[in-house]
């Protein structure tokens, strides 16, 4: 497939060089001059791209910046892509570094609210696993204890697409529903950042609750980053999964 990514962070760019060494064709933008851009490109094995040209003859757009950068983007830049190209969201929404956006504290699902700023349908997905866990948690398909990752959206099919991709990354797919049910992956809820096979994910969405999530994800900030060191990432899982009586203990 043909992918253009906006965002080469953590998890962007991780996305671009797993989908690149499936055998996708990938191209990438970021905000850094055209000279880092192109390094990081190189970096990745992926080609850059100039901002309108990264949603060009593609299949898949995904963007993977933090949800204050979305109504940043161009708002003529979905113009002319075909409404058959999909556009993955994967941000998570939080306050201390994304300020404060009314629409979402006062209880909007994330990606709807991306989705009503792009004016155009998105699917949501490779939000719920941390940037470590997406880098190196990736197993061949049918691999026991495969880590599972959520995937929402209002197109079937499009969803169907994404799951392949997220196959692809090294993870199981499963779908979470209607965009408007993405919220059950979004930060403080049990799918969020716990590191779940297939079975565990599909009661984890489950066992969601909306109005306890923003709580949660605000004393997990709170909580870790009150440690005199930040913690190493199988400790951050564990924490995480504390949070919630039903979630399995780190194995």
């Amino acid at each position: 497939m043909k992918i253009g990514i906006i965002g080469t962070g953590a998890i962007g760019g991780t996305i671009a060089k797993k989908m690149a060494e499936a055998g996708h064709e990938v191209k990438v933008n970021n905000s850094d001059q055209a000279d880092k851009l192109k390094a990081r490109a190189e970096d990745l094995g992926v080609k850059a791209a100039t901002l309108k040209n990264v949603v060009k003859d593609v299949d898949v757009i995904i963007l993977s910046l933090p949800t204050i950068a979305i109504p940043t983007l161009p708002k003529d830049l979905l113009e002319g892509v075909p409404e058959n190209v999909i556009v993955v969201d994967t941000s998570n929404y939080y306050p201390f570094r994304d300020a404060d956006i009314e629409e979402i504290k006062n209880g909007k699902v994330e990606s709807i609210w991306v989705s009503e700023q792009l004016g155009r349908p998105v699917v949501k997905a490779f939000n719920n696993l941390l940037a470590e866990t997406l880098a190196n948690g990736g197993k061949n398909s049918g691999a026991e204890d495969r880590i599972a990752m959520a995937v929402a959206g209002d197109d079937p099919q499009a969803k169907k697409v994404i799951a392949s991709l997220v196959d692809d990354a090294g993870y199981d797919a499963v779908d979470s529903g209607r965009l408007s049910e993405s919220w059950r992956h979004q930060p403080g809820t049990p799918a969020y950042c716990t590191e779940l096979n297939e079975e565990e994910l599909k009661q984890a969405l489950a066992d969601g609750v909306k109005e306890a999530a923003p709580s949660l994800r605000d004393k997990a900030i709170a909580d870790l980053s009150a440690l005199p060191s930040y913690p190493s990432h199988p400790d951050v899982v564990e924490y995480n999964r504390g949070l919630f009586q039903k979630n399995p203990k780190s194995k």
